[in-house]
C-alpha cells in the first residue's frame, strides 16, 4: 500500500492534472518553484489506468537533480532508490527490476530513444524544468513526438516546467492542454544590495554573508558564477567563520557524493552556507535554507561556428533564473533573498535564458539526426530551428570526420561513433584508436574531457591523466569504468599500454595543433591549424613546448587561452603535412612571390623561396593582392575611368541591364575580367593598360555593347566642329564648352537618343566658367543679356552677338575683323 503522500502548492492541480492525462496523450504543467511538481506529480501518476502497464521516464537536466529527485521520491515512498523509483546518469545508475519511475538525465534519455525507438514497457515521458531550454531536453522531446506520431501512439508526453512559454509549447504538443499550478509556500522577502564597482564579486559575496550570518537565522544559499568563485569565496568566509556555519561547495564537477553532502540537511545546531552555481536554481530543495544571496551571475556556454570552439561567458541571469533562485528560500519557511545589484536593473534583465540550441556545438545533434534518417535537424518538432551556420559547421567536422557523407547521411563510422555516447570529436579519438590498440587509453581521455575537475585543472592532459589513473575516489572509479566500457563498445580492449596522449588527439582535433611563436609580457602565443590565435601563461609547464594539440580554450576570438593540450611532435603529425607551391602577392614589391610550402592546414610549418612562373596561378594570386590593396592601385587609362563611368551612368539612369562596374562588384569578378586578360603578368607594373579595357568590355553584353556609343557617346560636336569629351564621372553627363561654339543653337544638346540633356559649363574665352544650364535656348532668352553686357567689358575683341540662337558659332578666340 503506497503511503500517503504531503500535500504541496501542486496537490491542488492534481485531479486536473490527472484529468487531462487521461483524455490526453500530450500535457503541460506550469508550476513555479517550490511547487512540488517534481516529486508529486510521477507519484500520483504512477497508478493512472494507462500507466499501469509500463514505466514513467522523467528527464532532469542534471545529474544532482536526477539523483536527488529520484532519492526523494523514495523516501516519499518509504524505500530506496532502485526499487520503485531509481535513477540513471552517465557514472551512475540505480534501477531494477522492480523500477517503475525512472529518472534519468537529458542525454541518457537520448541514447534511449536512439538505441531503440519503440521504447518499449514505456507508458510516459516526463520533460522535467523544461524551461531550461537545454540542446537535450530539446532534441528529445522532438524525438518524443515524432516516436508518438510513427510508432507509439499510446505514449504519453508531459512537459513540466517552472516558468515556461506554455502557450508555444502547448502548440507544439498539438495544442495540448496546459495545467498551471500556484506558486512556492511561504513568502520571501526580497532585498537588494548592489556590488560596488571594482570590487571582486566573491570578495563582496564573502562580505554580505558574513553580515547576514550575524544578523539572520537559518542556513544559506549563495549563488555565485562558478567553480573558481565559489573557491575565492569559501577562502574568504574561513577567515572569521561563526562556529555554527559550515561551508559547502555545490557545482557539477564535484563528486555526486560531495553534492548530496550539500543538499542535506544541517546537523542539529549547525547551518548551512552552499555556495553554488546553477546547478541548485531547480529540481532540488535544500533543508534550512531561509535565505538566498544571489550575485545576479552565470556562467554561459557560446559557440562560434566560425572556429568551431564552445567558449564560456559570465552574463547576468535571466528575470526568470533571478525568480527561481529567490524561490529557494521560500521552499520550506517564509525566507528572505538578498540580490546583488540595484533594483531598477532587474528590469533590463532578459525574461528567459536563451535556449541552448541557439548557441551549442550542434556536431552531435547532426550526428544523432543523420542516425534517426533525418539530415536537417529543422525538419524536427523544434520550438526554436538551429542556426543555419551552426548547422553547416557541424556538417563540416562531421563530414571530415567520416561520421557522415557529402549528403549528410550517417555512416558506418558514424554509427559506432553515435553508440559511444560522446562528442563527435571525442568519439572519433576513440575509434581511431582502437585500430592500433590504444581505445582505453582514448576511452580515458575522452573521459576527462567530458568530465571537468578529473585529474585536476592542469592545462596538460598527460599530467591530467597520469593523476586520474591513480585516483582512488567514487567518481574516478566510475569514470574509470565508463572509459573500459567505451572503449569495448568501440571495438578495443578494457586495458591497453599507457600511450602518449597528443598522438591519440590528433584524431579527433586536427584542426587544433598549434605552433609555438614567440612570448611576450608573460605569455606564450601559438598558432592553431585553423588559423586562429591563442596562448598560455609562461609559467605553465607547457608554454615550452613548440608543438601541441588543442583541445579546450576559452576566451574571445582575437585572445583565447589554451585550457587544455597535450604535446606532440613533428613525426606525429608528418603524414599529415601537405605540401604545395604557393603564390602570393607583395603590397610592398606589387609582385607576386612564391614558394614551396609545408602546411598542416593553415599553419606553416616551413618554406623555401621558388622563381615566379607566369600562369594562371600567378595571375590569380596577383589579382587576389589587387583586391586587397584596392583596385586604385591597377594602372587605370583615361579610357578606361572613362568606359567605367559611362557604363555607370547608363546602369543608374536608363537600366539595371547595364553591368555593375563599381569598385565591390570589379574587385569580387576578378576572375572574370582581370585574370584572363592578364595570363603572363607576376606584377602590377607589368599590367598590360590596354587590356585592363578589354577585360571591362568583355562584361558588357555584345548586344549593349553595340548600343554604347549612341546612348552614352564618348565626344559631343558643337555646331563649330568642335569634338569635345562628354564628361559622366557626375550624377549627370556634362559638356565644358566656350559659349561662342554653341551660337546659332536653338534645341539643348541631349544624349540617349535625346532623353538625357547633357549639363552644359558654358566658359568665357579664357576658359572660366561663366554659366552652368540644363536649357540653352531659355538661356539665350533671358540671363544671356546679362552675361553678354558683362562680357563685352572683359573681353571686348570677342563676338557677343544681342541673338546668340541666330549667330554664327566659332571656335576661333576673336572675331573676324572684316565681318
Amino acid at each position: 500500500m503506497k503511503p500517503e503522500l504531503p500535500r504541496l502548492p501542486v496537490s491542488a492541480v492534481l485531479p486536473d492534472l490527472l484529468s487531462a492525462m487521461a483524455r490526453s496523450q500530450n500535457v503541460v504543467l506550469a508550476a513555479p518553484p517550490g511547487a512540488g511538481k517534481t516529486t508529486l506529480v510521477p507519484l500520483h501518476l504512477l497508478d493512472e489506468p494507462w500507466a499501469m502497464q509500463g514505466r514513467i521516464i522523467m528527464l532532469e537536466p542534471r545529474r544532482l537533480a536526477t539523483r536527488a529527485s529520484a532519492r526523494q521520491m523514495a523516501r516519499l515512498l518509504g524505500e530506496k532508490a532502485g526499487q520503485t523509483v531509481g535513477y540513471r546518469t552517465r557514472l551512475d545508475t540505480r534501477v531494477s527490476g522492480d523500477t517503475r519511475i525512472e529518472v534519468v538525465t537529458e542525454g541518457v534519455f537520448t541514447r534511449m530513444l536512439l538505441d531503440d525507438p519503440d521504447l518499449p514497457g514505456v507508458s510516459l515521458v516526463i520533460f522535467d524544468e523544461f524551461h531550461e531550454r537545454s540542446l537535450d531536453a530539446d532534441f528529445g522531446l522532438a524525438l518524443a513526438l515524432d516516436v508518438q506520431s510513427a510508432l507509439r501512439e499510446d505514449l504519453r508526453i508531459l512537459v513540466m516546467s517552472a516558468t515556461l512559454d506554455v502557450a508555444r509549447v502547448s502548440a507544439l504538443l498539438g495544442d495540448a492542454p496546459a495545467i498551471e499550478s500556484a506558486g512556492r509556500s511561504f513568502p520571501v522577502d526580497l532585498r537588494y544590495e548592489e556590488r560596488p564597482s571594482g570590487i571582486d564579486i566573491a570578495a563582496f559575496m564573502a562580505r554580505i554573508i558574513h553580515r547576514t550570518l550575524d544578523t539572520e537565522e537559518g542556513s544559506i544559499l549563495a549563488f555565485l558564477p562558478g567553480q573558481a568563485e565559489i573557491r575565492r569565496t569559501a577562502e574568504a568566509l574561513e577567515k572569521d567563520l561563526p562556529g555554527d556555519a559550515v561551508i559547502a561547495p555545490l557545482f557539477g564537477n564535484l563528486s555526486g557524493a560531495e553534492q548530496d553532502a550539500a543538499i542535506r540537511p544541517a546537523e542539529p545546531g549547525r547551518r548551512k552556507v552552499v555556495l553554488a552555481t546553477s546547478i541548485a536554481e531547480t529540481s532540488i530543495t535544500i533543508e534550512g535554507v531561509r535565505i538566498v544571496i544571489d550575485s545576479g551571475l552565470q556562467r554561459q556556454p557560446v559557440y562560434e561556428a566560425a572556429t568551431g570552439i564552445t567558449r564560456l561567458d559570465t552574463v547576468r541571469v535571466s528575470r526568470a533564473s533571478a525568480d527561481q533562485r529567490a524561490g529557494r528560500a521560500g521552499r520550506t519557511a517564509p525566507g528572505t533573498a538578498i540580490r546583488l545589484w540595484r533594483r531598477e536593473q532587474t528590469d533590463s534583465m532578459i525574461a528567459f535564458t536563451p535556449p541552448a540550441i541557439l548557441a551549442s556545438d550542434l556536431s552531435g545533434l547532426v550526428l544523432d539526426c543523420a542516425s534517426w534518417g533525418v539530415t536537417d535537424p529543422s525538419s524536427l518538432a523544434l520550438i526554436d530551428p538551429p542556426p543555419t551556420a551552426a548547422i553547416a559547421e557541424a556538417r563540416k567536422l562531421l563530414v571530415s570526420l567520416g561520421a557522415i557523407d557529402h549528403s549528410f547521411a550517417i555512416t558506418p563510422k558514424g554509427e559506432t561513433m553515435r553508440r559511444l555516447g560522446l562528442p563527435a570529436r571525442l568519439a572519433a579519438i576513440v575509434i581511431a584508436a582502437a585500430e592500433t590498440g590504444a581505445a582505453a587509453t582514448a576511452a580515458q581521455l575522452a573521459v576527462l574531457e567530458g568530465e571537468q575537475g578529473l585529474g585536476g585543472n592542469a592545462t596538460d592532459l598527460e599530467h591530467r591523466l597520469s593523476r586520474f589513473r591513480s585516483d582512488s575516489s567514487p567518481r574516478a572509479k566510475s569514470a574509470r569504468s565508463l572509459a573500459q566500457r567505451i572503449a569495448v563498445k568501440a571495438g578495443g580492449a578494457e586495458k591497453d599500454e599507457q600511450i602518449a596522449a597528443g598522438p591519440l588527439l590528433l584524431a579527433g582535433y586536427p584542426d587544433r595543433v598549434a605552433m609555438r611563436r614567440g612570448s611576450d609580457h608573460g605569455r606564450c602565443f601559438y598558432s592553431l591549424a585553423n588559423g586562429r590565435g591563442a596562448f598560455l601563461e609562461e609559467s605553465d609547464p607547457l608554454s615550452n613546448e613548440e608543438l601541441l594539440v588543442v583541445t579546450d580554450l576559452t576566451g574571445q576570438t582575437a585572445s583565447q587561452r589554451i585550457l587544455s593540450a597535450a604535446r606532440i611532435d613533428l613525426t606525429d603529425i608528418a603524414s599529415r603535412i601537405e605540401e604545395s607551391e604557393e603564390f602570393r602577392f607583395d603590397a610592398d614589391s606589387g609582385a607576386v612571390r612564391a614558394r614551396r610550402a609545408r602546411r598542416l592546414g593553415r599553419l606553416l610549418l616551413g618554406e623555401v623561396a621558388l622563381p615566379v612562373k607566369a600562369g594562371a596561378e600567378a595571375s590569380h594570386a596577383l589579382a587576389e593582392g589587387i583586391r586587397k590593396v584596392g583596385l586604385n592601385t591597377l594602372p587605370w587609362s583615361q579610357e578606361c575611368q572613362h568606359f567605367r563611368a559611362r557604363i555607370g551612368w547608363l546602369r543608374r539612369t536608363l537600366d539595371d541591364e547595364w553591368p555593375d562596374l563599381s569598385d565591390d562588384t570589379l574587385e569580387n569578378t576578378m576572375d572574370r575580367w582581370f585574370e584572363p586578360f592578364q595570363p603572363n603578368v607576376t606584377s602590377i607594373r607589368e599590367i598590360d593598360v590596354s587590356a585592363l579595357t578589354h577585360g571591362l568590355r568583355s562584361l558588357v553584353d555584345p548586344s549593349l555593347l553595340a548600343q554604347i556609343d549612341r546612348l552614352a557617346p564618348t565626344h559631343f560636336t558643337t555646331p563649330a566642329g568642335s569634338r569635345l569629351p562628354v564628361d559622366y564621372s557626375g550624377d549627370a553627363p556634362a559638356l565644358s564648352v566656350r559659349v561662342q561654339e554653341l551660337f546659332g543653337l536653338k534645341s539643348h544638346p541631349a544624349i540617349a537618343g535625346g532623353s538625357a540633356p547633357l549639363v552644359l559649363e558654358l566658359l568665357s574665352p579664357a576658359h572660366r566658367p561663366i554659366q552652368t544650364t540644363r536649357d540653352l535656348p531659355g538661356f539665350w532668352t533671358g540671363s544671356w543679356r546679362d552675361v553678354r553686357a558683362d562680357m563685352r567689358g572683359r573681353y571686348p575683341k570677342h563676338h557677343w552677338p544681342e541673338d546668340p540662337g541666330a549667330a554664327e558659332p566659332t571656335s576661333r578666340a576673336k572675331q573676324n575683323k572684316r565681318r
